[in-house]
């Protein structure tokens, strides 16, 4: 099946995911005014402002490679498609390198549609009950639900690619590695005390993830 049938899929199932009676409170047309954020999100262009393009995202391509985990990620949320806007929903593709990894994370407001279109990756998301995993081929739907720590790992032979769907247009990431090693929120005697790792293997991460040493 070639990738333009893979994409017809993916449309016709994300049009079932956001036809749902749930989603009746998203706005029909509010054109995001990117540059207009208030704490209630974005303003809505003017309606004889907008274009077709206001609707349009081109460069639906692998993304920029995440090191250390050999993964690309390209997300279309309503800062790059303003008409996704208030329609509760944004799609990603995810291309993870053999042996790559889309490490622990959560999305603290979104639910997440998963659907394989080449190779093979082990998902899976943690509950405080269960961790539910397996192992998702082409033609696969995963679905993880909101604010579950949840994985992808490339466990076949070729490079993995998914198309997804989030239940809203701006949709969060929170990624454990980079929260706890990326950043300098915390030092690392903190760190140490409340994750019982050894000091010496924190700074070696905090190192690999761009964090201060002993920070």
């Amino acid at each position: 099946m070639n990738m333009m049938k893979h994409m017809h899929i993916v449309l016709f199932i994300v049009f079932l995911y956001t036809s749902n009676p749930s989603f009746s409170y998203a706005n029909d047309i509010c054109v995001a005014e990117t540059n207009i954020n208030t704490p209630s999100g974005y303003e809505c262009k003017p309606q004889d402002k907008l274009t077709v393009d206001d609707f349009v995202f081109s460069g639906f391509v692998p993304g920029e490679i995440k090191k250390p985990f050999n993964v690309k990620l390209t997300v279309v949320s309503a800062e790059k498609l303003r008409g996704l806007n208030g329609l509760g929903l944004s799609a990603a593709r995810v291309d993870i390198g053999i042996n790559g990894t889309v490490a622990m994370h959560v999305h603290p407001d979104e639910s997440e549609l998963l659907m394989m279109v080449q190779g093979k990756v082990t998902a899976g998301f943690v509950t405080t009950e269960k961790a539910y995993v397996k192992d998702i081929k082409v033609g696969d739907v995963f679905v993880f639900p909101k604010g579950q720590l949840h994985f992808l790992i490339n466990s076949g032979t070729e490079i993995a690619i998914a198309f997804v769907a989030y239940s809203s247009s701006t949709p969060t990431f929170q990624f454990l590695d980079d929260l706890l090693f990326g950043k300098n929120h915390l030092n690392t005697s903190i760190i140490a005390q409340t994750t019982f790792l050894d000091v010496a293997q924190i700074e070696k991460l905090k190192g690999r993830f761009g964090g201060s040493g002993s920070g």
